[in-house]
């Protein structure tokens, strides 16, 4: 009987340890399912970075400058300097 045993302890210990590596905490599908929101969230940080150093740039500009605050005004405002003419051409 105990020549039986040891294999039926072994094979326990066997599916065990399976168990816990396609089903339990740290699972094969979880650590995949992990990696890509770490994967997605490394994306949308890249983009969240980009816009913080394109800001910090414009405030930078805004600070040292005043051709930032013209441009500005001119784009967003239309505005136009004394003696300027506007005029808007639209490309068909």
């Amino acid at each position: 009987m105990g020549i039986r045993l040891v294999p039926v302890v072994l094979l326990a210990l066997l599916v065990a340890l399976h168990a816990q590596l396609w089903l339990g905490r740290g699972s094969l599908p979880q650590v995949a399912a992990m990696q890509q929101k770490i994967e997605a969230q490394k994306a949308a940080n890249a983009q969240v970075r980009q816009a913080n150093e394109r800001l910090a740039s414009e405030v930078h500009d805004l600070k040292e400058g005043l051709d930032m605050v013209e441009e500005k005004a001119r784009s967003e405002l239309g505005m136009v300097k004394q003696g300027e003419v506007y005029v808007q051409f639209t490309p068909r």
